[in-house]
């Protein structure tokens, strides 16, 4: 396609080049189109960014709030990877995180499981409760042809007040103080952090090892194979014979099963203890989408992208602190970044050349 002296090439498969400089670009336009809302608060978006620079990527003690702030949107964001790689859009990723804290939480609190063996139980049952809560919608697509972009939004909001029931009703722990919650974790049922950070280590090696497997599930294994060719062309994979509801299930399952780790870290990691759910996920599950996207596939590069969302939510609390604004203006950050993200995808396959260049 020619348009005036710029010729358009189409493509099937994009280069990593390519790929890089379209999200790239896509990210500057989101920050361009937020220096309104700048504007809006009276703000110059030059001195706004200047102040959000130097109170993220040049404040050493902002960087253990930064990595702090990736833990659960790289456990998130590796599963949402792969649900997107077989088209199963999970839009359910907050959802599992709330299920994976509440199952934690009763083995925390309400096990007979002995201390020594609390948090291996913890991970495992946090696990379990992801997964279970991202089975729903599968099993709701295959067996009902449920769409399973409202059927995941909608576990979101079912998780959000089971939790809340939770906290104000059997779970209750005795100190309210004006807000809800249950006791208090034992010890043993702690994840240790860094000295002088809450940054829970464990959680984060389990991260970084969660998308080191997911990358070789992807491109060693059978199972992997399946994954890549249902997300490609269904009607293909259904000629090989490879089963779609198999295929489905186990996506949702290690999907499901990441975002209810993420889960499990902040409530024994960061709080100590089950509360409101606006606390345990500051919408990390919605972000982690973004944080899908950007990695474009790549369960690896999700360790990337998640710092980089890392870096936007701990520029809300510099907006928040420095310039007067509303913490939540990340959300409308998150939104923009996602939009572009989304409006840009059409250009991964058209190579722009000048006419006459090879």
């Amino acid at each position: 396609m020619r348009i005036g002296p710029v010729e358009l090439e189409r493509r099937p498969t994009p280069s990593w080049n390519w790929v890089l400089t379209v999200s790239a670009l896509a990210i500057l336009l989101a920050l361009a189109l937020a220096a309104v809302i700048f504007w809006s608060y009276g703000v110059s978006p030059l001195r706004a960014y200047a102040v959000i620079i130097r109170g993220t990527l040049l404040n050493a003690r902002a960087l253990p709030e930064i990595v702090r702030n990736m833990i659960p949107l790289l456990l998130a964001g590796v599963g949402l990877v792969l649900a997107f790689r077989a088209l199963f859009w999970n839009i359910g990723a907050e959802g599992q995180i709330l299920l994976g804290a509440t199952a934690a939480t009763w083995v925390a609190l309400f096990s007979p499981v002995p201390d020594g063996w609390k948090l291996p139980v913890m991970f495992l049952a946090g696990f379990i409760g992801g997964a279970a809560w991202g089975l729903i919608p599968a099993l709701l697509r295959l067996r009902f042809a449920v769409n399973e972009v409202i059927s995941t939004l909608m576990m979101n909001y079912i998780a959000v007040y089971l939790v809340s029931w939770l906290i104000h009703g059997p779970w209750k722990g005795p100190e309210m103080r004006g807000f809800a919650f249950t006791d208090a974790f034992p010890e043993a049922a702690q994840i240790p952090v860094i000295p002088g950070t809450r940054i829970h280590w464990l959680t984060l090696l389990l991260g970084i090892a969660l998308a080191i497997a997911v990358a070789f599930l992807l491109k060693r294994t059978r199972a992997g194979f399946e994954i890549r060719v249902q997300g490609e062309n269904a009607d293909a994979a259904r000629y090989a014979g490879i089963d779609p509801a198999r295929t489905l299930l186990l996506v949702m399952i290690v999907a499901g099963g990441a975002a209810g780790l993420a889960g499990v870290g902040e409530v024994a990691g960061i709080h100590r203890r089950l509360l409101d759910p606006n606390q345990i996920s500051l919408g990390f599950g919605y972000a982690a989408i973004i944080v899908a996207w950007l990695a474009r596939g790549s369960p690896l590069a999700v360790v990337l992208t998640s710092l980089f969302l890392g870096i936007v939510f701990a520029s809300g609390d510099v907006m928040r602190v420095a310039l007067q604004m509303p913490a939540r203006v990340t959300d409308v950050f998150n939104g923009l970044i996602l939009f572009c993200l989304i409006g840009s995808e059409r250009l991964l396959y058209w190579r722009v050349r000048w006419a006459g260049h090879p």
